[in-house]
């Protein structure tokens, strides 16, 4: 019997050895079955190390017996537990719906390597969030980009653009990777390690210098770059929009969340108490940003007649919500950023999963295509309405608990203007959502097209996600208390 102190690390070898496995099984059915297997595995290693961490503490799993700093460590606790089950949970709902939209959407003779870039990405992006080396996380960082470079580009096989949106983030996507592995090196440099605890500790000790100031902020661009907070997000919009519908779901509602991950990371664990920047940059560049990120992406969206390309400027606003907690530096909105993080990935797994459906039946999904659909595709599209709803930040919806507590936050620190814009941004949404239910349901379907409900293998998936959406804006109570022991440990690291 496996113990859980090896699910650390299991989790992650477990889809990187399946990869090539994988690439071997030219059968479509079986390489299919064979990467749902093995996400599932992935899925139930991070349920448990979730349940385990909540109940006893941090969990260290130390590779080759080696202690760090001189080994690598893995070492999950609540704030990267709940990141490794959003990541492997909405790989195991995406991929029932990845059948059938891949068949759709992708040739039979890729499939098998498609299938192994996603476990490929899945290691990159399981390994980013469990590890806790410096090092091991650009490693990581780099094998779950290059996979989702090859993801993007087989979009191809329906639009040529894919081939563009893939180059384009290869190419920011190299720019941010280069700039971390620079800060890294410059951490490197001022304390001679790598594991994340011993380079907090060493620059505790060492008096505040220019060569950890310009390391927090080659790290920060690089991560900002990667989790695409305005007006570093130029790569977004059309790697959402040309993607496999498949792969857009998947990337969306999890490569953006590893990244702010990462960036609540090295904050406040690693810079925390090494670096003076890190509070005028959450204050006077963080929060900024974050506002004008929350307003350029919805009023971006809201122009949008590409309904993929609307979500994508959606991404922008949203991951300005969780730039706007982290900016704040306290435990409220650290929360709120924690809270977002699972509440946006279930939302937006469901939207873009919903679009999928319309895709599979429609060969589109721009708006002047949809018109009278909501009568012809009753369940797909009141997936997007609930989806929709949830962005708003509707009570009874996930998108309501993360707006709630990221106001309390607000609130702590008498910003009421923020209030006020927070409110502001939320209002946008309703107009961008609207214009799909205005035309889906208000308008006269297109003459002489029929459209049938999708295949039941897409909805049942994209409905998961759905409920999800509802339950969680219902019955929030794990993942508040998740998301509260995890900003109690970060930002009290930083103390």
């Amino acid at each position: 019997m496996i113990g859980a102190e090896h699910l650390p690390v299991l989790q992650v070898v477990g889809p990187l050895i399946a990869a090539p496995v994988c690439s071997l099984l030219r059968i479509r059915n079986l390489a299919w079955l064979f990467t749902l297997a093995v996400s599932i595995g992935a899925f139930l290693c991070s349920i448990h190390l979730l349940q385990t961490v909540m109940a006893s503490g941090p969990l260290v799993y130390e590779l080759g017996g080696w202690a760090a700093p001189l080994g690598i460590e893995y070492r999950v606790d609540a704030s990267n537990g709940i990141v490794l089950l959003i990541i492997s949970g909405i790989s195991s709902i995406v991929l029932p719906f990845a059948k059938r939209s891949f068949e759709a959407e992708v040739p039979e003779k890729l499939h098998s390597l498609l299938y192994t870039a996603y476990l490929l990405c899945l290691t990159g992006l399981l390994g980013i969030t469990a590890t806790a080396d410096a090092f091991n996380v650009f490693v990581f960082l780099e094998v779950s980009s290059l996979s989702t470079y090859v993801l993007v580009a087989a979009g191809a096989s329906t639009d040529r653009r894919a081939l563009t949106a893939a180059y384009n983030y290869l190419i920011l996507g190299t720019v941010g990777a280069t700039f971390f592995v620079i800060g890294i090196g410059l951490l490197y440099m001022a304390t001679g390690s790598l594991n994340m605890a011993d380079i907090a500790n060493r620059l505790a000790d060492i008096e505040e210098t220019r060569t950890v100031d310009v390391a927090f902020a080659f790290v920060v661009v690089g991560l900002a770059l990667k989790l695409a907070l305005f007006p570093l997000h130029a790569w977004l919009p059309n790697a959402y929009t040309h993607a496999p519908s498949a792969v857009t779901a998947f990337l969306a509602a999890t490569a953006t969340k590893a990244a702010v991950y990462l960036m609540l990371r090295f904050s406040f664990t690693v810079f925390g108490t090494g670096s003076g920047l890190l509070a005028p940059m959450a204050g006077t560049v963080g929060i900024p940003l974050a506002l004008a990120g929350m307003f350029a992406g919805s009023i971006a969206a809201i122009y949008q007649y590409n309904l993929k390309r609307m979500l994508a400027y959606s991404s922008v606003a949203q991951i300005g919500y969780m730039v706007l907690g982290f900016g704040f530096l306290s435990v409220t909105g650290v929360m709120a950023t924690t809270l977002h993080l699972f509440n946006h990935a279930l939302m937006k797994g469901a939207l873009f999963m919903a679009l999928g459906c319309v895709f599979f039946r429609v060969r589109s999904v721009n708006i002047g295509d949809l018109a009278g659909i909501g009568r012809q595709m009753p369940w797909t599209m009141s997936a997007i309405v609930v989806g929709g709803l949830s962005l708003i930040g509707v009570p009874l919806t996930v998108g309501f608990i993360s707006k709630w507590y990221l106001i309390q936050a607000a609130l702590e620190q008498e910003a009421w203007w923020i209030v006020a814009l927070i409110v502001a941004s939320s209002l946008l949404a309703v107009i961008y959502v609207w214009r799909v239910v205005e035309t889906a349901y208000l308008k006269e379907p297109v003459p002489g097209r029929t459209v049938t409900e999708a295949p039941l293998s897409m909805l049942i998936p994209t409905w998961v996600l759905v409920g999800a959406n509802l339950y969680f804006g219902i019955e929030a109570d794990f993942t508040v208390s998740v998301a509260r022991v995890a900003a109690e440990g970060l930002v009290g690291a930083m103390q």
